[in-house]
């Protein structure tokens, strides 16, 4: 009795090894499954934010190949991407009023302001559209965010009270650079700036904030990456200016998300899915300034005619394909126009970049990276300086 109870034991205890193999397999199949159709779902939007992030990141390596060159002291047989200057908002703040006053673009940093106009342009038409459909740090939102649920098993979201408190941050930045540049700054000192070597050259400092960056600018992007996979959308949600004065736009736009009660179930399902935690089910048309137009909310409704994206009421509804294509429409235009009316390039040489970084910059030879001279090179200084101090003594 003992033998056949110990065999029994024994099969049991394998059959359940094996039952839980395969719970462990299926549970990961399931996920992989959950994260491929999350994406695969929102094939526009995924296709349109892989293009405008592979198109910054040549910016971003044609920009260093173009001063890395000029720091060799040789002159880049390929002009400056203009792109850079859509990192550059400060200077397109100053370059808006500098329009506005004189009815002039400067040619300092002219892409700066088309791009600029561009992006609030797509709020007016698209609410934050930019956010969820082009915006590289958008994208990434959102994979930290992937991230999170898998982490946490669901989306863990802040108190209703400690959320409105930790949004005003965002705005409070955005007013503080909009009072100080539109109210506070004349003309002249407009003027200053923009021809200022700090405005001239600051997508070359932009550039060795990250290339030559610090230990606390490191901390602080950590600090920040971390935020955002243990809350979901920090810097999104609660600190980026520039969706703070997209959604004070978003609230003119053209196209919003309507809410048909009569065919909704009440399920709330959109809620749940909903990046931007809105209430969608208690209005009508949806005209908060956390909605993205990413039209998660409508994918994810069993009910097909409960949401809808459209430009006006009572019109039909408007997919992602669509909105994929006035985004590209609105981007292209607006270059195209800035092109033909000379706005696009700077004016400022290849020689004046040259002045300005050899000006700025330590030789590359013989110091060492990041300006620290090479031990060699110490060395020799070291015994000079020992002969020196034992020729004064003679």
């Amino acid at each position: 009795m003992n033998l056949i109870y110990i065999k029994f034991y024994l099969n049991r205890k394998r059959y359940s090894s094996k039952n839980s193999k395969n719970a462990v397999r299926i549970n990961m199949s399931k996920k992989i499954k959950t994260f491929i159709n999350q994406y695969t779902s929102n094939l526009p939007r995924l296709m349109l934010q892989i293009v405008f992030l592979i198109i910054v990141v040549v910016i971003g390596f044609t920009f260093s190949s173009f001063v890395n060159l000029l720091e060799t002291g040789t002159i880049p047989d390929f002009e400056r991407p203009p792109g850079v200057e859509a990192f550059l908002p400060l200077s397109a703040l100053v370059s808006l009023k500098y329009l506005l006053f004189t009815g002039t673009i400067n040619s300092i940093h002219p892409s700066a302001l088309v791009l600029f106009l561009i992006i609030c342009l797509t709020a007016l038409v698209v609410k934050k559209g930019f956010c969820s459909w082009i915006c590289p740090i958008g994208f990434l939102s959102e994979m930290m965010t992937t991230l999170h649920v898998m982490i946490f098993k669901k989306k863990i979201n802040l108190p209703a009270q400690v959320d409105l408190l930790l949004r005003s941050i965002k705005y409070l930045l955005a007013g503080f650079f909009l009072w100080n540049i539109f109210f506070k700054m004349p003309v002249t000192s407009i003027e200053r700036f923009i021809q200022s070597p700090y405005n001239r050259f600051a997508d070359v400092k932009m550039l060795k904030f990250f290339t030559d960056i610090s230990t606390t600018s490191m901390i602080v992007i950590g600090i920040l990456l971390i935020l955002s996979i243990v809350i979901p959308y920090f810097w999104c949600r609660y600190l980026c200016p520039y969706g703070a004065v997209l959604s004070i736009l978003s609230f003119l736009s053209l196209g919003t998300i309507k809410h048909d009660a009569s065919f909704c179930t009440d399920c709330g399902v959109c809620e749940k899915k909903c990046p931007g935690l809105i209430k969608i089910r208690q209005n009508k048309s949806i005209n908060s300034s956390e909605c993205s137009a990413c039209m998660t909310c409508i994918k994810n409704c069993p009910e097909k005619e409960a949401l809808k994206f459209s430009f006006f009421p009572g019109k039909r509804a408007v997919g992602q394909p669509v909105i994929a294509i006035i985004l590209v429409f609105l981007f292209f235009m607006g270059i195209s126009l800035a092109k033909l009316s000379d706005n696009w390039h700077n004016k400022i040489t290849k020689s004046d970049y040259l002045q300005y970084i050899r000006q700025n910059s330590m030789p590359a030879m013989p110091w060492g990276l990041k300006g620290k001279i090479a031990p060699e090179k110490m060395e020799r200084m070291m015994q000079k300086m020992i002969e020196l101090q034992e020729q004064s003594k003679q």
